[in-house]
């Protein structure tokens, strides 16, 4: 046998140098028996040392040696194949990790500049507004102003002697000098010898063919190389180091002459918001972004990954990032195509079906994913806020937006205060792309006599104003213009911008309309066609950041009308779903992409599904909710202290506070328990730290408000502490034990959701058990694998683990038994069609239900939604059976007319139009039923 060639399900392991390749070796028959066929893998190329996520790649040529390298992967692949899986391979096209000294695409760009084979490799902007930066590339990693810098001594130059090379060095930094300037650098010193090899240098600086230039300065580094090989040749060169020396001002001086002639300007890391002149990973200066629409860097960086498939060590990829790169569509089709053509070649062991392709990419709710991309589909985000959403009580928007107002005076509307994000990432963290793509509009202008007298600036305010009300991440325009879709999406931002521009600026907006992409390009002479398909490139990977910064990154840290909405993929304005629009969503993508992956658990999520889960409840209980702020907030009022004549925390910083500590309580934590409370505790604060900064409102990551995060540091300790006569943590305890079981019952639902939709499952590591995490590196704590073992080993069915729910055992089997069922069935949830159904009766609105059919072959699925009101008083996460009252499941004479099995437990279920639901889910939450044979 193989794996599959549709993955049934897989599960997502972060691998890092304390969990490396060899360490998922053991787990693969845990991983096979729980039903799972694909592992999912963080990225596994080489990457900085000591990354713990390896999205920071620094040579895409090589396994990464810090997790075991080419051999401890094939050995992984030899244990998954012999338990017939496979394995997923998370890749980043967007951008590799630059700075440092380990890249040595990057290193060669630095030394070289523009002649550089890998000049075209990254985003640089050769040709920038700024003239000091022709033919150069900022270089934005010093820690202060340079001057400063060079006068503390830590920048200097240093000689190595394996290659002959000198080179300046800022702590973990490297920057090369160009081979020419090697002429100056030699001439600080009388040594004549030296003086003769400067010669050979300043030939180099004569116009020729790059590659005979190099070869020059090969022969003359290895000159300067062997010079160094005798004692007195060292000493002359350590001597022309010396003349370089910052400590004095003769040296400074020196060092500073030559670093001005380099292919590079070194900066302080703060300038790069401003005169950056290369694209980035969002704000991040250490990832430099790459031009996968040049054919050469597309084959340089898919080199080892093409052959890992070809060889049959991968089965699929996730594709990081999708939005960042120039032609989306473009890369993809090409992917697909090179993928496809290569499965021919791959080992008989491996499945030669077609490879999964999926995509990393964030859709708004009106969004739908393009059709012509020939993906399979995204990773998951979309389904994650369509569950989470179903499960929230949409009754409880209102009044909970109105106490956030109120207690907070931050807007009770969150596209307010996403807007409000939005301009301040325009001009505090991506001001130099928004001048960028601002100027190559400016150059648009100019060509027409009509336009030219719109300036610089006026642009920049229209531009700043379109992208301000982007509703999604960004548009692709192609040489043949708009689609449809992007034209809409335009409208829609120039419709935004249109009520908050000057009215001077508003004649700018139809020209924007126009430039970016209103009149197809390919319209356009030759000239003009490239000039506006540059803007409009500029444009969509400059909206792309700005949504994920100014929304993920800053005002999901700012709005707290219930952040278990503040996710990713999520949009909190959009704060609850009905089933009705969940079916509509399942059914779409059992049409358009059976093989999208689901997930409720990513390495990239706010908090955890099971948090997500039991704070969902606070949408059932908003007076409730109302009247527990009211009283926390008086009672911790004293332990406030003041900090630049404001509270500390304020009132939006406390709430959401207050959400994540009863988010991530554990369940089986006693307030009494001083360990246990102080753990808590110190994730907290890890938490209330990035969010802080996150939201960039009184405290960021640029400049963090010390003062500021200290006092609510204390506060978060104080209230906690176990001598307070108020007994916080009695409070916090006593409502985590009346909402938990509901959050379970939550927990368990979009489990299964997640399990039997159509789709591909994803089980992100250690969620097997209750996933109570927060924002990373909370979510990537090390996991228990034995416990998760031991409890699969036992295979005692759900509602033998209902009483003792606590543990986590029972989410663990409800996942092995509905994946035993996908392996039994795997036809059946690949293609089966998708039947939403309905139930009848005083309680319909508690359940979601569905069934999938596909040949002789049926599954139905039910789950309970909106529980609180309906719990018993025994504590356990699922309806007493009176609670349902008359409620039924109403099936098709189709599915009435089967016999059904209980999938998750023993014995039969009676059959007929009408399934009471008072006894179907007597024993859990949530059901699964199988049809039997014959």
């Amino acid at each position: 046998m193989t794996a599959p060639t549709t993955p049934r399900a897989t599960a997502r392991l972060q691998f890092h140098k304390d969990f490396p390749i060899d360490a998922a070796v053991p787990l693969v028959p845990y991983f096979a028996k729980l039903g799972i066929s694909h592992l999912y893998a963080s990225p596994l190329l080489k990457a900085r040392p000591g990354s713990t996520h390896g999205y920071d790649i620094v040579d895409p040529d090589r396994i990464n040696p810090e997790l075991g390298g080419e051999e401890a992967l094939e050995r992984l692949v030899a244990a998954l194949r012999a338990h017939d899986m496979g394995l997923i391979l998370d890749i980043v096209p967007n951008h590799m990790g630059v700075g440092g000294a380990d890249n040595g695409w990057w290193l060669d760009v630095l030394e070289w500049g523009p002649k550089s084979p890998f000049a075209r490799f990254f985003d640089i902007d050769w040709n920038p507004p700024d003239p000091a930066l022709n033919d150069r590339m900022l270089a934005p990693f010093l820690g202060a102003p340079y001057g400063t810098v060079l006068e503390s001594g830590d920048l200097a130059l240093h000689f190595e002697p394996e290659s002959g090379k000198i080179y300046a060095e800022y702590f973990e930094h490297r920057f090369p000098l160009a081979p020419r300037s090697y002429a100056m650098l030699l001439t600080a010193t009388d040594e004549s010898q030296l003086a003769g090899l400067a010669q050979v240098f300043r030939a180099l600086a004569v116009e020729g063919e790059p590659e005979a230039i190099r070869a020059a300065a090969g022969l003359a580094l290895d000159m300067l190389r062997h010079h160094a090989g005798a004692p007195e040749g060292r000493a002359q060169i350590d001597a022309v180091i010396a003349a370089h020396d910052p400590k004095d001002a003769a040296g400074r001086a020196r060092l500073h002459a030559l670093l001005e002639v380099q292919n590079y300007r070194l900066a302080w890391w703060r300038a790069a918001t401003d005169e950056i002149n290369w694209r980035r990973f969002f704000d991040v200066t250490s990832l430099g972004g790459l031009q996968q629409e040049r054919p050469q860097v597309f084959e340089a960086t898919h080199r080892l990954i093409l052959k890992l498939y070809a060889d049959g060590m991968i089965d699929g990829v996730r594709v990081d990032h999708v939005d960042g790169m120039a032609d989306p569509r473009g890369y993809c089709r090409k992917l697909r195509r090179r993928l496809e053509a290569l499965t021919p070649r791959r080992p008989a062991e491996a499945p030669k079906g077609h490879p999964l392709l999926l995509i990393e990419k964030i859709l708004a709710p009106h969004e739908k994913l393009r059709l012509d991309w020939m993906v399979d589909g995204t990773t998951g985000y979309n389904f994650m806020d369509e569950v989470s959403g179903v499960l929230h009580d949409p009754a409880g928007a209102e009044p909970l937006a109105a106490t956030w107002h109120v207690m907070t005076g931050r807007p009770a509307d969150f596209g307010e205060e996403a807007r409000e994000a939005r301009r301040q990432i325009l001009r505090y963290n991506l001001a130099s792309e928004l001048n960028a793509t601002s100027f190559a509009l400016r150059r648009i202008a100019m060509r027409d006599l009509a336009t030219r007298d719109f300036t610089l600036t006026g642009i920049r305010r229209a531009l700043t104003e379109v992208l301000v009300h982007f509703p999604a991440y960004r548009s692709y325009l192609g040489i043949a213009g708009r689609s449809e879709a992007d034209r809409r999406l335009l409208d829609w931002a120039i419709a935004g911008a249109r009520r908050t521009i000057r009215e001077t600026d508003r004649p700018l907006l139809d020209l924007l309309d126009s430039w970016l992409g209103g009149d197809p390009p390919r319209s356009l002479p030759h000239g003009q066609r490239r000039e506006r398909q540059r803007a409009a490139i500029r444009f969509q990977q400059l909206s792309a950041p700005v949504a994920a910064k100014s929304v993920e990154d800053t005002a999901f840290y700012r709005y707290g009308r219930l952040i278990s909405r503040n996710d990713v993929g999520s949009e909190p304005s959009h704060f609850a779903e009905s089933p009705a629009a969940f079916h509509s969503d399942c059914r779409d993508r059992a049409r358009y992409f059976p093989r999208e992956m689901l997930t409720t658990a990513t390495h990239d999520h706010k908090r955890g599904e099971d948090t997500r889960a039991r704070l969902a409840v606070i949408s059932e209980m908003p007076e409730e909710w109302a009247a527990t702020l009211t009283r926390w907030t008086r009672l911790n009022s004293v332990l406030k202290k003041e900090v630049d004549g404001e509270p500390a925390p304020d009132a939006t910083d406390e709430i959401m506070l207050y959400q994540s500590l009863i988010g991530a309580w554990p369940l089986d934590l006693d307030p009494s328990d001083e360990e246990g409370v102080e753990a808590l505790v110190k994730r907290l604060a890890a938490w209330q730290e990035k969010a802080l900064r996150e939201g960039k409102r009184r405290s960021e990551w640029a400049v963090p408000n010390e003062p500021y995060e200290a006092a609510c540091r204390d506060f978060l300790t104080a209230m906690l502490a176990k001598d307070r006569p108020s007994r916080l943590r009695e409070e916090v305890a006593a409502l985590v034990g009346r909402i938990a079981p509901a959050g379970a019952s939550n927990g368990l639902a979009q489990t299964l959701l997640r399990c039997t939709s159509p789709g591909i499952p994803d089980l992100y590591q250690g969620t097997e058990f209750w996933d109570f995490s927060l924002v990373d590196p909370d979510n990537r704590r090390p996991v228990d694998f034995p416990a998760r073992a031991a409890a699969l080993e036992a295979g005692e069915p759900p509602a033998a683990l209902l009483a003792p729910w606590r543990d986590g055992r029972v989410k663990a089997a409800l996942i092995a038994r509905a994946l035993s069922l996908r392996a039994r069935l795997p036809d059946l949830f690949a293609e089966g069609e998708y039947i939403p159904l309905e139930a009848e009766g005083e309680r319909a609105a508690h359940a979601l239900a569905f069934a999938r059919r596909h040949g002789d072959a049926a599954s139905l699925t039910v789950v309970t939604r909106l529980p609180l009101r309906l719990l018993g008083e025994d504590g356990l996460p699922r309806l007493p059976a009176e609670a349902w009252g008359d409620t039924a499941l109403r099936l098709p004479p189709a599915l009435a007319a089967l016999r059904w099995r209980d999938a998750l437990g023993e014995g039969t279920v009676p059959s007929g139009e009408s399934m009471p639901l008072g006894g179907l889910l007597s024993a859990l939450p949530v059901a699964l039923l199988e049809a039997e044979a014959g």
